[in-house]
This record gives C-alpha cells, structure tokens and sequence, in this order.
C-alpha cells in the first residue's frame, strides 16, 4: 500500500484507499465544482480533469480569487518516490533536511495519486491490479540490479567539483552564475539569495535555472541594485548536504537609470532630490545630521518609496551610532557621536518602482583637540576575527596624525560587557596593528579599544568594537543558511570514556612577528564524547629539547598566540591533546620558523598630481604603491607653499589612488604628498607634488541673456544682448549668434553666423526673425541663450527714444539693489534726457509695474530701497526725450533681495600715517578675477585722485590728496563672481570727519581722563594731578612750574603710574612763591600732550589759607581735641540738647585698647558724646556755653552761644512740634464730570500697603494685599500715662471674602460712553456677590448689568452714562468668614467738590494754629482766574484730633482743572502746604 488520501470538502469527505504495485507516472487533478440538486441546493462536486491536462499553479481562495502563484518544490512519479522509500531503509546518516525535503515530495507524490477518482468494473480492476503486480515485480528486479551495481561502498555526500565564483556588474546587464556538483545518489540542488530560496518558475522574467549533467546554473535576468546580493546553492543527497556562496555586486552607471514605467501602479514614478546636503566636516564627539528633500510624482496613495543610505558603497543600518527618518517628504541621517569611522562617500538612494536616483556628498570627520600637545591621534575602525573560547585577533586601522613623533606602538584594552572596568592587555606596545587577545573567560562578551603611544605620551582611545563572545566557532548558534547543515546520527557507538585524544593535525604558522607567533591546528579526530584541551610545545633550533609552553593550564582554543619570542631565532613547534584520561601523542612539528615580521612595510606611493576643482577643493592622483601587501589605504596630506606645517585631508584612509580634498582656502597655494599604510605601519610620503592655486577649473561660460533689438533699417537690424555673469574662469572670446524665421506660429531652423560681426546685413524687410546667443571662452561654446522674441526687419520711424539695454544688477542685499542700463541705441528725433525705472514683484502680474521714482533720472543708474528681504522683483527701464518716453527695455530679473552669506561691505580706514583708503575684501575669488573701482557707477579715467592697491582677496583703494573734489558714489566689481559688488557713498561731512581723523593719526594727542586737578591732603599738603586714558610702556612726563621744569626733591615728590594713567606731584606746603601755572607735558611716541592749573590771585591765597589751616589742625590734633564741636538738636519730646564729640582712648601698659580687645568691654562710652540737657528750653536758658579739653600734651575749647543762635533752635523746635502733627487731605465727588484729585507735598501715610489711623472714637489699622507674612497675633495698646487697655487680635488667613483688585479708585468718563469695572474676588467658600450705588444695593437690568463669573471675577456695566450715574459705588463681598467692600467713585460731569482733611495734634503741646484754602480756575492750562471764594479754618488751640471739612461748588468746562492751595500755620510758622489739582475731562 502506497498511501491513504483524505479529501476534504465543505459538505463531505472521501477516504480512499488506493493499492499499487507499479503504475507509470501518475497525474491526476482534483477540481472542485459547484452543481444544484433538484430542490435546489447547490452540492459540491470534485471532478477529475483529462490525465494530459497541465497543472495550474493558481492560488485561490474561497471565492475562486486569484492570491497569487504557487510553484512545487518538487514534482516526481512513483517509481522514484518508491524507490526514495526503499533506499531509506538501508541509510544509517541522512540530513535533517533531506527528511524534511523527501517528506514534502512523497506528501506531493499522495496528492497526485490520491485524487482520481474513476468508476470501473471488476474485471477491469481484476485486470489493471495484475498488471500493477507485474510491473512491480520488473521494479523490484531492476532494484536489486541497481543495489548490486551501487553498493553503499560507492556512495557518497555532494561535492562541488567547480564552485559559483562572485561578480560585479552593471545594472540592465544579466549575469548567470556556474557550478559543477558531483555525488552518488545524484544530489538535487536549490538556489537561494541572501538565505531565501529562488522560485524561478514564479519569476521566469528575471531567473532561469538550469542543470544538465551535474553542471548546474542560475542566470539572473536585467540586473538591478536590489539584486546586490550574497548567492547560495545548496546540493543535497541522502548521504548528506553540500553549499557553496557567492557573492553578486551590481553598479549603477554615472547616469542615473531612465524612469520606466510602473504596470503595478499604472504610472512612471519620477524622482527629484533638492535641498541636498553639502560636503561636510564635523568633529569627533560631534553630532551631524545630513538630509535631502525628495519629491516623488506623481503622488500615489499609501506607496512609499525605498530610501537607504550608504556610507562608502555600503548600506547603512539603524544602530546607536546611526540613525535614519524618512518623513514621506524628507529623508534624514543623524551620525550621533562622531568618529573617523564616519567618515566617508554617504549616498542618499531613493527606489521606486520605476528606477531609483541618487545622491552623494563627502562627510569629514576631524580629530577632536588632543589633551597633551604633541601625543597622536586616536586609532580607528577595531575590528574582533576568529574568535575562541579563550582568544580572539583584534586589528585596527593607523591614525593619520602620528603628533610630534612617530608612533612607538599601541596599547589594547578589554573590557567585558556588562562592566565598565577597562583592563590592558599588553604590558609592552604593539607596532603591528594586529594582535591576539588571549586569558578570556569562555562563554563572556569584551568590547574592545586601542590607544596609540609616541614619545610625548599615550592618545585617547578609539571607537570600543562590536561585541564579540568567547567561545568555540562550533559551539554558536548557527546562522540562517540555505539549508542547514545538521546532521543526525541513527546508529550507536560505542563508549569512548577513558580514551586517551589523539593527536593534532595540520599544524601550521598562521601570523609571526618579531612580538609574537600565532599557531593553528585541527582537533584531533579520536576525542571521545568529551572535550579536549591542548598543550603548546617549542624546541629551539639546533637542540632537541622540547619546551613547554603552557605549563599551568592548557588551552581549550586550537588556536595559540606565543610571546616573548627571541627575535631573528628559529622555533619549531607541536600541539599535544589532553583529556580526562590523559595526555596524547605529540603532533608532527611545524619546521624551523624565524621570528620576525614576515609583512613589510608598503613603499611609498607614486609622485601626486594636483588639479583645480573648485574653489574650495583639488583633486588629487598618485600612482599606488608596488609591491605592498595587505595595504589597508592611503592618507593624503597638505601644506601651504611657504610653511612646514602638513595637515591631514583624509582621517580614514582610502584605497583608490583619487581624492578630491575639501575644506581649502580659496586663493592660496598648497603641495600635496600621499603616504601608505598597512598592518606594519606607514610607508615613506610620496614626494611633494607642483603647488597648485585653489580655484574654480575653468569651464564653458554662462548663457548670454536679453537678446534684444537696438535698431532696424530696411535689410539689416543691430542686436544687443547681456555677457553671461559667469566667464567659465576664462575671458570670453566671443560669440555666436545663431537666427531663424518666423511665419505666423511656425519657426524655422536656426542657421548660424559670423559670430564676430554683431550687424547682421541681406535681411528681408518685412520678415519677423528670432535670434539666439552662445558665448565662448577657452573652455569650450556655452549654451545657447533663450531665444528673442520675434523681431521684425523694418526701418524705424518713431520719435520716441528706444528700449535702454544692457540692464544689470549690482550690491544685492535684503532691502536694496542697485539697477544700472546703457542708453538705447535710437534716441529718436531728440537725445535722450532722462530714464524711468520700474518695478514689480516677479509674482505679481501686468498690473503690478509701478514707478520707482516720479521725476526722470538723468543717471544710468539708481539704488532701489525699500524691498522686502526674500521676495524676487522684475526691472525694466524706459527712456524719455522731448518727444515723449518709449518702450520699455527687456525685463530684467527675477532678481531675488537677499544678502549673499559671507557678503562685506566697503570700509573706510585710516591708518597710523594718517592715509585714508577705502578697503573692500572678497573671500571667493576665482581665476581670472578682479576687482575694478568706479565712481558714480563710471570707469574712472582721472587715476591722480585714487591708488589702487590690490594683494589676494582685499583691494584698496588709496585716496591721494582728499578733497571735495572726491565727493561721490565709489563702489568695486569683482569681475567673474556672482555680483559680488559694494559700494559707499562719500559726503562733505564724511570727508571732513575722515579728515579730523586723518589729522589726528598724523599728529596724535595723548587722550586725559582727567585733567590736572589740586586737592588738600593731610597736613596742609597738595596735591597735583591728572589720569591719562592710556599709554605705552615709553611715556615721559615732564613736570613745569612757571616754565621751568621742576625735578624731584625735598620740595617736590613725583610719581606716574603707567598701568593706571595716574600722573602725581606733591608739595608739602604753599609758600607765597608757589604763585603760577603748574604743568605736565607727555611724550608717548610721537604723541603729545599737555595739561595745565593756574594757582593765582584770590584763588590762590584761599587755597594758601586753607592749607595753613589744615596744618594749624593737624598740629591740634596731635594733644587732645574735639572731634566735634558744640552744637545743639532738639528731641521729639521738645528737649534741646548741647553736643558735642571727643575723642577718647584708653590704654594698658601704654598699649591701646582696641574695640576688639576684652578689655574693651569694660568701657562704658557713647561714641565720645558728651551732651548737656536743658530740656524744655526757656528765656532763662541763654547764654554762652563752653567745653574745656585738657592734658599734659595740650588743651582744646569749645564754645556755643544761645543767644545768638536762639532762632535758629526755636525754628527747629517748632519744626519738630510740626512733623508730630498728621494732616490727611481727602476728596469726594457728589457729580459732575471731576476728574482725580492728586496730592502734592503732603505726607499721606507711613506705608502705602499697611495703614493705620483713627475715625471717630475707633483706631483702625488697614493691610492691602495681605500676603502669608500677615498672618499672625496683633497686639494694640492704649497708654495715658497712668492706665493701659491691650487688646488682641488673630490673623489667621482663612479663607474670608475680599476684594483683591481691580477696581479704580475714582473714574470719570464722558457722557454717552459705556462703563465697564470688573473686581477680582477671592474667598472659600465662594462669596456672595452684591453692588450698591450711594449705599443702595444695584439689581442687573439694561442700564445696569450685573456678572459674577468662575467664581473670581464681579463686573458691573453701565451703559451710556449719564450725570445721573456719578456717585460713589461699592462690590460688596461676603462669606462666612467676613465681609468686604470695595469702592470707587464715577464722575459722569462737573457740579459740587468736598475737600475735608484731618488734623491730628500732640497731647502735651498745644499751639495756636489755622488753616486756609485758596482755589483758581485754570483754563486749557492758561487764563488763570482767582475764584471768589476763599475758606479759613481757624483753631487757636489745636487738640489732639480735629476734623474740618469745606464744600463747595463750580462748574468745570472740558479741558478745564480747578486747583486749590492749603497750608497750615503754627504761631504764624507755614510748617507745610501743597496743591490738590481736580481735572475736567
């Protein structure tokens, strides 16, 4: 019995249970059909097709719809799946994918012998079961005819006699890969692409596969990118599997691929990059970010294109160092954390479905600052191989900047993940950039680094490697592979526990350098089920002694770096195995080997060759170098001509013998030289190569534009046109003009002429032309320019001038242009007498031309201002005679307003020698670039007035002899740049400011911060002196009294700090001699400077006076004195004290006791004071008062008369009783349109936020805005002298209703205006909210309307107001915690004023006092009118609290103000007044 198959279906099943003996190849298929019974039920019926009917490969779903296309993997008949079956019994090893896949082709083999279904009769079964018999029967003979001639013996696993080998191509080419398989039983073979299996009968447009003969191939149809890939064939029999890769490189071409159409989407995708990224330099450390815009049309719902990035070719994946997003508009890369691996080609591709384009810029990454001037440069790129379980080879790349020596060596450091301790693993530096790594933990991660060491110290370490684990290559996990190469092992074996290892094979010298030697070996292949580890021995040559060298453990690896190796002796070497049971035989030895390097350093590279590339770049070619191995690149240097000084152009290095160098000055000189490195190290530079300019290379000029007309006759017309702004870097040579006819909207074909003669002649008249331009220069023909418009050929006869040409530009910035034309060539029948110039933004249409200026210009040039920064605008200009004005010109733009970056100005200087010169720089010169100076916009003719003075990028423009004559416009061109242009404009009071400086550079004057001064010191001594602003180190002084210089002496004392410009001179006394003009004269250079006193006449007699006193004083003070005289004060009780002030000190043991001493605790002062209280002064108490101070050293005396100063206490007296009094002044407002009343010179209150005060018989304090420092115990107490009351109160800042702010104090608006006032309310809970108009509580209706909002916030509108809405208004607010009202006062008019005020006396002095009011009208602050009215308050004996109040009443017209006058008078003494001002609105 072959096989049983069940045949599933929505309403049945059929088990059919079919025996075979033999049978040829059966194909048998299965359709499902759909058929309705009687009562209309539609029955699922399976119906067998023709037995020649091919077999469709349509994937359906439950519908009948197509999903998609399905390809077996195998096909067979059964005699080969029987004979697959047979042989599986006599395998004893077979691959898990061979069951796996023999598996699939039998379940394929049931399929198509278990869907026929056929009705037949017995004897027909009878027949057809005994022709099966028979043909099995011949099966079974030809079987053991096949075993007999194939016995197993003969068998054997896939072996590839020719493997596929890699190549490269170019996209749309096809490529096929080879291979020759040998094997018995004959292997079948897969093909896979990056470990994905290829279905060519899926895709049979772009794979073939073929096998005839055990030659096996895939061919590859029309190569693209996406076919980049690595290529497995997998060969697979039942004795096991064979695989072999290859590898498939496909190149874009320089031009991108043409876009084709896309039949999936129905459209071509075209793809445009802008806003692309420029070639960049970052810093190590740094974090850089390159993106490109791309636009993709046209736009097709939810498809997105492919963006990858590529970093030298190689595509780039997301990690902690690299991180891309694509926006759908903008793709970005972000490189965080900048190294020299970063540095390289970075190309930006963008695929569609109808090709791809790209993009590519250079990326430089710098060394970051090293931190020891002098050590070298990082190394890069650490990279781990051939990893074991307890070794692993770790190189890395040489850095380009060895510092101020060569490099000694490298140091490795390790260290395991997970940690951050860094442990090193060699005690002695490495020169070759290769070096095993042994001691690992097996099974642990490292992460590795390098330093590099010369002589001045060690570097910063490198980028850390990728991790790597410690362990045996057969112990990991097996990566994805097409297929697996597991084997299964069915039959046993016997026990191998005891059985000592045999011994190593193949053991050989895989590295050897004069630091170490790495050996390699096969394990051995009697091991048992256990591990083996390994013993290392050596034998110097010459002797028959073997060491070993692993005495203290063996190592697990078959792998063995040796060290400390003598070098230039010869070794030979064996491995040993050792187990559990013991240690086997030794391995056979490696031969004699030498130590040393066996890797040469490379020779140094070819001689350089330098080319101009672009302004900021060369080019650079050498020939490689010969003979080198392993070469890992090329580092390329660079020096400007003059100096010794190389700097690195390339910190990674590259293996093509081309690279352009970025980052140069424009302008300057540089020599180039290439030197090689390998894992040795560095070769000798390359010889330098010829200097060469950084510049643009020259190339074919820009397009001529404005081909217009100047003027026509009956056969021939004049043209004119613009020279292209670009020359190439060549003076153009000449030009071609190239026409053709037009007819209607039919052009003809261009025919060229003499492109030296600019009037063409044998023209038809009346024939419409167009004509085109190219220009010429060394380099090659530009493009052709946009062709005219269609000119006729026919006489002019207009009177109007023609079209000015020749429009241009110049000094383009943000907000202005200069716009400059030649005249036209036909003036008409007058000469032309002025220009208009129009203007439009290019986005604007016909109607947007408007005149620049309203009055004709008579210059061939005009700045243009007032533009908007970023806008494009369109110029054309129109010409006028007397006759009128005429067309206007070719339209010249768009010219967008923008400041070119890096754009200067021109500066004027004046030098040291007093030169004025104009100076103007340009950092982007080019070959063949100049710089050309006009004024007034007009090539100068006249050169005695300017000389020029060009040196690299500055030109400098001297003025010979400044006059007005030079007043004008001068601006400078350079030639062959982009408009690089500036200019400055030089007026009569620019001249004659330049010219003060010019003078003052020429005869320069020592500048004085101060000048000479005199000033009194101690004793009677002067002082002279004056501060320079600065000076040099050579500045003299010369000190000058009366013309005659004075040197120092017993007399004179001088002394001139230079480093803060101080000039002193000191006199210890004037005598009657001393009489004149004092002087000091500085020399500093050829600078000078002068600065005098006069001492003469009353000036100097009072000066001679004062000194003698100050010495008459100091004198004094040397025995005791006062350090105050007599004088007297008056308390705030009205008691007059006499004062006056000593000087007291004490001393111990003839030591002063200081303030900080302890003893001086025990002194009882009050700062020298000594004071007589008269107390309560009287008539009785004049006289004259005097103080004596005496010892042995002197006496001193004090004296103070009462009598003559009696007034002068008695003022002061009354003016303290004043200051005790408290006069508030308040205003309220009735009606009437009054305005506020402001207070001058009157003392309100004490603290603008806590006030205090008293109303009626209550004392009231009052705090605004209380905040958290409030809170607390208030304690009032009330005292008459004899009795107290205290009272207590807490504050404790709950929640209470209050009005926090908002509301005005008084308003006053106009009548008819609408009034709105919003109060800001606080309080938890939320208060109640009420208003009140004149003490009568407001209800919201039209005229009135009332809001309390969130809580917060109480607002009141009144709509147009009226005189009868002035009075004074309350928000009243309350809760359980208290209650608050808020108020202000409307004035909607002018009518009754009440001024009242509050006198507050003292208790104890009782004096006589009156107050008065005095009002005048002001009108529109003029016309000052007294009022007819004047109020006198009169008290003569004031209490200690008095109120009074006036009332009255005036009419205030608008713009009006009433202002009133009050004073207060004790015993007819003002002791203070002021003004209230009340204003009209």
């Amino acid at each position: 019995v072959l096989g049983t198959a069940e045949i599933l279906c929505e309403t049945f099943s059929i088990s059919l249970s079919l025996s075979v003996h033999s049978a040829p190849s059966i194909d048998l298929i299965l359709l499902k059909t759909s058929v309705k019974t009687e009562k209309g039920q539609e029955v699922v019926k399976l119906s067998p097709l023709p037995k020649r009917a091919k077999r469709t490969y349509l994937a359906m779903d439950t519908d009948k719809e197509i999903i998609g296309y399905v390809i077996p993997v195998f096909r067979a008949n059964h005699d080969v799946v029987r004979g697959l079956m047979e042989s599986q019994e006599d395998v004893t090893e077979e691959g898990i994918n061979y069951v796996a896949m023999r598996n699939l082709f039998v379940r394929e083999a049931r399929e198509a012998l278990d869907v026929k279904v056929v009705k037949k009769t017995r004897s027909t079964h009878i027949r057809e079961s005994a022709e099966r018999m028979e043909l099995s029967r011949t099966m079974d003979e030809w079987a053991e005819f096949r075993k007999k001639m194939n016995p197993d013996s003969l068998t054997h696993p896939p072996e590839f006699i020719v493997k596929p080998r890699g190549q490269t191509v170019w996209e749309g080419k096809t490529v096929k890969l080879h291979c020759t398989v040998a094997g018995w039983p004959k292997p079948r073979v897969a093909w896979y692409k990056n470990n994905v299996l290829i279905d060519a009968k899926a895709h049979p447009e772009k794979y073939t596969v073929e096998s005839n003969y055990n030659m096996h191939s895939l061919e590859i149809k029309n190569c693209d990118f996406l076919d980049t890939a690595r290529y497995h064939v997998s060969s697979l029999n039942v004795k096991g599997e064979a695989s072999s890769v290859a590898a498939i490189v496909v190149k874009s071409p320089l031009d991108p691929k043409p876009h084709g159409f896309c039949p999936e989407h129905g459209v071509t995708f075209e793809t445009t990059i802008i806003d692309k990224f420029e070639v960049a330099f970052g810093r190590e450390g740094e974090t850089m970010s390159l993106g490109c815009t791309v636009i993709v049309y046209p736009t097709v719902k939810k498809y997105q294109p492919e963006v990858v990035w590529y970093r030298n070719s190689v595509p780039l994946k997301p990690s902690k160092w690299v991180r891309t997003h694509w926006s759908g508009e903008r793709a970005t890369l972000t490189l965080v954390h900048l190294n020299k691996e970063d540095e390289g080609m970075y190309t930006l591709r963008v695929n569609t479905k109808s090709g791809f384009d790209t993009y590519s810029a250079y990326v430089f990454v710098r060394d970051a600052d090293v931190e020891v001037e002098g050590v070298p440069v990082a190394p890069l790129d650490v990279r781990c191989h051939d990893a074991n379980k307890d070794y692993v080879v770790v190189t890395w790349k040489q850095p380009a900047v060895e510092g101020s020596s060569s490099i000694l060596g490298y140091y490795i450091d390790r260290c395991e993940v997970g940690t951050h301790h860094w442990a090193q693993c060699n005690e002695n530096p490495v020169k070759y950039a290769r070096f095993p790594v042994t001691g690992l933990v097996e099974g642990r991660s490292y992460i590795f680094r390098v330093r590099a060491l010369n002589m001045a110290g060690v570097s910063r370490p490198s980028r850390v490697s990728e991790p790597v684990v410690a362990m045996d290559p057969s112990d990991r996990a097996p990566g994805p592979s097409a297929p697996w190469t597991g084997m299964i092992k069915f039959t046993e074996e016997d026990p191998t526990v005891g059985v000592v290892p045999g011994e190593p094979t193949d053991v050989v010298v895989t590295e050897a350098t004069k630091s170490y030697v790495v050996l390699a070996w096969k394990p051995p292949v009697q091991r048992g089920h256990e591990g083996v580890m390994y013993y290392i021995e050596k034998c110097i040559s010459g002797t028959d002694t073997w060491q070993r060298v692993n005495t203290g453990m063996p190592v697990k690896s078959p792998r063995f770096a040796l060290f400390d190796l003598a070098e230039g002796k010869s070794y030979s070497f064996r491995v040993r195995c050792c187990n559990s049971a013991g240690v086997g035989e030794p391995s056979e030895s490696t031969g004699e080997i030498t130590v040393g390097d066996k890797l040469d350093l490379p020779s140094a590279p070819g001689s350089p060759v330098a080319t101009r590339n672009t302004d900021t770049s060369v080019v650079v070619f050498w020939a490689a170098s010969k003979d080198v191995k392993h070469l890992v690149g090329y580092y390329i240097e660079c020096s400007v001509v003059g100096t010794d000084v190389w700097m690195p152009c390339n910190n990674k290095p590259v293996k093509q013998t081309r690279f352009v160098c970025h980052g140069l000055t424009t302008g300057t000189n540089y020599v180039f030289r290439v030197k090689a490195v390998n894992a040795a190290g560095y070769s000798q530079s390359s010889s330098n190569s010829d200097a060469v300019v950084v510049q643009a290379a020259i190339s074919v000029p820009g397009k001529a534009t404005g081909v217009t007309l100047l003027e026509a006759v009956k056969d021939y017309m004049v043209l004119t046109w613009t020279a292209p702004a670009n020359n190439g870097g060549a003076d153009i040579r000449g030009y071609f003009v190239d026409y053709r006819t037009v007819k209607g909207n039919v052009v003809g074909k261009w025919h060229e002429m003499n492109h030296q003669a600019l009037t063409t002649t044998s023209y038809k008249e009346n024939v419409f032309y167009q004509f085109q331009v190219r220009a010429m220069n060394m380099a090659g023909v530009s493009k052709a320019s946009l062709p005219s418009a269609s000119l006729e050929c026919k006489e002019w006869t207009i009177t109007v001038p023609g079209a000015p040409v020749g429009l241009h530009v110049l000094e383009v910035r943000d907000t202005s242009v200069v716009v400059l034309w030649e005249p036209p060539a036909f003036d008409g029948r007058t000469p032309v007498n002025g220009y208009y110039l129009d203007i439009k933004e290019a986005s604007a249409g016909e109607e947007g031309w408007k005149a620049v200026h309203e009055k004709a210009n008579k210059m061939k040039y005009m700045k243009v201002t007032g533009l908007k920064a970023g806008t494009s605008y369109v110029f054309h200009v129109r010409a006028q005679n007397l006759a009128g004005v005429g067309k206007p010109s070719a339209v010249l733009g768009p010219i967008l307003a923008q400041t070119r970056p890096g754009t200067k100005e021109i500066y004027v200087d004046v030098d040291d020698n007093g030169v004025i010169s104009m100076i103007f720089e340009c950092s982007e010169m080019k070959e063949g670039s100049e710089f050309v100076w006009s004024k007034n916009y007009k090539a100068m003719t006249d050169t005695s007035r300017l000389t020029i003075i060009n040196e690299k990028g500055k030109s400098r423009a001297i003025f010979n002899n400044p006059s007005l004559e030079d007043l004008g416009t001068f601006s400078c061109v350079v030639t062959n740049t982009d408009g690089i242009s500036s200019s400055y404009t030089l007026t009569e009071e620019g001249l004659k400011r330049l010219l003060d400086i010019s003078h003052d550079h020429k005869f320069p004057v020592i500048p004085f911060k101060n000048e000479m001064a005199m000033e009194l010191l101690e004793k009677g001594c002067v002082r002279f002196w004056c501060q320079v602003e600065k000076c040099t180190s050579a500045c003299d002084v010369e000190y000058v009294f009366n013309d005659v210089i004075i040197t120092q002496g017993k007399k004179y004392t001088m002394n001139f700090n230079k480093s803060t410009g101080i000039i002193e001179m000191f006199m210890d006394s004037l005598e009657v001699t001393d009489e004149g003009t004092f002087t000091f004269n500085l020399v500093d250079g050829k600078a000078k400077g002068t600065t005098s006193l006069v001492l003469i006449g009353d000036e100097f007699r009072a000066l001679q006076k004062k000194s003698e006193f100050e010495r008459a004083e100091w004198v004094r003070k040397q025995g005791p004195h006062f350090v105050e005289y007599l004088d007297f004060t008056v308390t705030q009780e009205c008691d007059v004290l006499l004062k006056c002030k000593v000087k007291i000190t004490w001393s111990k043991d003839s030591i002063e006791i200081t303030e900080e001493d302890e003893d001086a605790k025990k002194i009882s002062r009050q700062d020298g004071e000594l004071t007589f209280n008269i107390g309560k002064i009287t008539k009785k108490d004049a006289g004259i008062y005097e103080v004596f101070l005496m010892d042995d050293r002197g006496k001193d005396k004090s004296t103070y008369s009462l009598t003559d100063a009696g007034k002068g206490v008695m003022n002061e007296l009354f003016r303290v009783i004043g200051e005790s009094l408290n006069f508030t002044l308040k205003k309220t407002t009735e009606r009437g349109r009054m305005g506020p009343c402001t207070l001058l010179d009157a003392k309100i209150a004490a603290s603008e936020r806590v006030k205090s005060g008293v109303t009626g018989d209550q004392l009231w304090l009052k705090i605004n805005e209380p905040t958290e420092k409030d809170k607390g115990k208030y304690t009032m107490d009330i005292f008459d002298g004899k009795d107290g009351v205290k009272r207590v109160f807490e504050l404790s800042g709950k929640d209470r209703a209050r009005v926090v702010g908002g509301l005005p104090d008084v308003v006053a608006i106009q009548e008819g205006k609408s009034l709105n006032l919003t109060g800001n309310v606080w309080g938890e809970p939320v208060p109640e909210v009420s208003w009140t108009k004149n003490d009568k509580e407001l209800v919201s209706d039209e005229h009135y309307k009332l809001k309390f909002e969130h809580g917060k916030f109480a607002s009141i509108t009144i709509a147009a107001v009226t005189t009868a809405d002035s009075g004074k208004y309350a928000l009243l607010v309350k809760n359980k915690y208290g209650t608050e009202a808020g108020e202000f006062t409307v004035s909607g008019g002018g009518g009754e004023c009440c001024i009242s005020g509050t006198l507050e006396g003292n208790k104890t002095h009782k004096l006589p006092c009156s107050i008065w009011f005095e009002a005048m009208y002001l009108m529109n602050e003029s016309n000052i009118s007294l009022l007819p009215f004047k109020a006198l308050y009169y008290n003569k004996a004031a209490p200690a609290l008095e109120r009074f109040s006036f009332v009255f009443t005036q009419s205030l017209k608008q713009s009006s103000s009433l202002r009133v006058k009050f004073s207060l008078k004790v015993n007819k003494l003002i002791l203070f007044g002021g003004w209230g001002l009340m204003m009209a609105y």
